[in-house]
């Protein structure tokens, strides 16, 4: 099975795993019985975001902490292709306008993945497969 990280999963994940459902972080654990985990290069945008609005803080260089979350056994940082752009604006409706999950769930979508996440909104999407 095929599973996408939600920023926040990623995040969490590095910074305060208990955060994470149990669902969650048994597949995130298990990742030597799962096929793949992916994550959205939006991803990186929105973690640096996060951290320019100062709504996240961490103790060391913003690129070592990027470079070690991002070495991640089976991780795949999956790009943000033309295709994959406009595709994630032509999503089934009814989707809300949020750009970063719009392109989240269109990689999930392009890539017949699970998205791991806590949004509401997500989990609600019936157009995608996700858990939390």
């Amino acid at each position: 099975m095929r599973y996408i990280l939600d920023t926040h999963a990623w995040i969490w994940w590095h910074m305060s795993p208990d955060k994470l459902s149990r669902k969650a972080q048994k597949v995130i654990e298990n990742m030597n019985r799962t096929n793949e985990i992916l994550l959205s290069a939006i991803s990186l945008w929105e973690f640096s975001k996060l951290l320019e609005k100062k709504r996240i803080g961490i103790s060391c260089d913003p690129e070592d902490w990027i470079k070690s979350a991002l070495d991640m056994p089976k991780l795949r940082l999956a790009p943000l292709s033309p295709i994959l752009a406009y595709r994630s604006t032509i999503l089934p409706q009814p989707f809300h306008n949020d750009p970063a999950d719009q392109i989240i769930v269109a990689t999930a979508r392009e890539e017949n993945a699970t998205i791991l996440t806590k949004d509401e909104r997500i989990l609600a999407y019936k157009h995608v497969r996700s858990l939390w």
